[in-house]
């Protein structure tokens, strides 16, 4: 049973992200991929009322910590016109497969919870519904991706250790950079999250704060 934590708050998430950060810089190589806004697209994973709302079984308790963030760079992707793509987690018993035995609940594609939070609510047309941890798998993104011309993603949402660990390890296998946001990332316990930026540093992922992905993206208009 998992003792769901607040291990960030909006009080604490500068200085934790930034710990965090420093605390696994060391295992990053030593070229990394530079970051490039103009080739670069947003991944917002599964920030869905299911993981925000307090009243929820799934709620994660630091996610409403990072919201703020990740809605400050979808800001900054879509008025710089760069693509922004959001999922929606929803399964039904046909596509389940083995989440079925991991979870209790499905998220139904028709349970109000399974919707974006209102803050990040977009068009049908940049939202993916994915039934696996991994965002590539069985969707469009890659085709999306590759017709925008994206050589890097950026990803954030939720949770750290399931669907954006497993995504950004799959966007990086099909040869994305891929820059993790440490600060736009959230899951139910410090050791979930602390465990998979050691994974990622180590080696799929440029580990980042989101004020320098939105510094990019400042610089940019100069």
């Amino acid at each position: 049973m998992i003792t769901k934590e607040t291990y960030i708050t909006t009080l604490t998430i500068e200085s934790r992200s930034r710990a965090f950060l420093k605390e696994f810089s060391g295992l990053q190589p030593a070229r990394l991929p530079d970051f490039d806004f103009h080739r670069s697209a947003l991944l917002v994973l599964d920030m869905q009322r299911v993981f925000l709302v307090p009243s929820s079984h799934a709620f994660i308790p630091s996610a409403p910590s990072v919201l703020p963030r990740i809605k400050a760079l979808v800001e900054a992707y879509e008025s710089r016109r760069r693509p922004a793509l959001f999922t929606r987690h929803v399964n039904t018993p046909e596509d389940a497969g083995r989440m079925a035995d991991w979870w209790r609940n499905r998220i139904e594609p028709e349970d109000p919870l399974s919707a974006l939070v209102p803050e990040l609510d977009r068009a049908s047309d940049r939202v993916i519904l994915k039934s696996r941890y991994d965002a590539f798998y069985r969707t469009p993104l890659e085709e999306m991706l590759r017709g925008g011309g994206v050589e890097q993603v950026v990803v954030c949402g939720v949770m750290t250790h399931l669907c954006c660990e497993t995504t950004a390890r799959s966007a990086f296998m099909r040869g994305f950079d891929v820059f993790f946001t440490v600060d736009g990332t959230a899951t139910y316990t410090e050791a979930f999250h602390r465990a998979s930026l050691l994974n990622l540093a180590h080696g799929f992922a440029v580990l980042t704060l989101s004020e320098t992905i939105l510094e990019a993206a400042r610089g940019d208009e100069g």
